[in-house]
């Protein structure tokens, strides 16, 4: 997921705003919007404040929940929030959900989203497992992060897959992307990069695309003019 803080300046003009509570953040467009193909490891929930969504060009509805892992392109036809949450803040089959009008305005009526009531409590992780998560996007070596919480690396990765379902180095890569898009409201790409543990600015974007299916940058600078 993508952290910022509530009432960042730089992307309040933009018509896009981006903040975290607690384990949701949320990300918000005053227009409509399409992304490339993409699989993120978080799952994703979008609503459409007007318009619809749609996955893939396809199942158009007011709200859908995307799952962790699914290569997919996305559309809105209007306004919407994009509410990102880690694969475990969810007890679910890995399925695309879609949501009724009714469930989508309560959510988004809730702030932050009341997502426990319409989407099921998150799973409880092994303390060890949680605490290697908190500390994912700066750990140097996965091999001194399970040494630290008294696992091997490989029994951390194992325990990962088996409890979250998401590879921990999938995970690394979605925790290092968060790190060096909130930088970007106030460095350049090439520092943001750095900040995150990435090699370098192309090293970002290529991460960017393949996770969020848009450029870092296209999420904190404003859009084109309309004519």
């Amino acid at each position: 997921m993508i952290v910022q803080p509530a009432g960042a300046p730089g992307l309040e003009r933009t018509g896009r705003r981006l903040r975290a509570s607690g384990p949701v953040t949320v990300f918000a467009e005053d227009g409509p919007a399409a992304v490339t193909r993409h699989a993120h490891p978080a799952w994703k929930l979008v609503l459409c404040a007007s318009g619809h969504v749609e996955i893939d060009g396809r199942g158009r509805a007011p709200g859908v929940l995307v799952p962790p892992r699914l290569p997919h392109t996305a559309a809105t036809t209007g306004p919407y929030t994009a509410v990102f949450l880690d694969p475990w803040q969810i007890s679910r089959p890995y399925a695309p959900l879609p949501l009724d009008e009714r469930t989508t305005r309560r959510l988004l009526a809730a702030d932050p989203p009341d997502l426990a009531a319409a989407l099921g409590r998150p799973a409880v992780l092994d303390p060890r497992l949680a605490h290697a998560l908190d500390h994912l996007a700066h750990a140097a070596r996965l091999e001194d992060l399970a040494a630290e919480v008294g696992l091997s690396a490989h029994r951390l990765r194992a325990l990962t897959r088996s409890a979250v379902g998401v590879p921990l180095a999938r995970l690394r890569q979605w925790a290092r992307l968060r790190v060096a898009v909130t930088a970007l409201a106030d460095v350049p790409p090439a520092d943001a990069a750095h900040l995150a543990g990435l090699a370098d600015q192309p090293h970002l974007t290529r991460l960017s695309r393949g996770l969020l299916g848009r450029t870092p940058r296209s999420l904190v600078s404003a859009p084109p003019a309309r004519r």
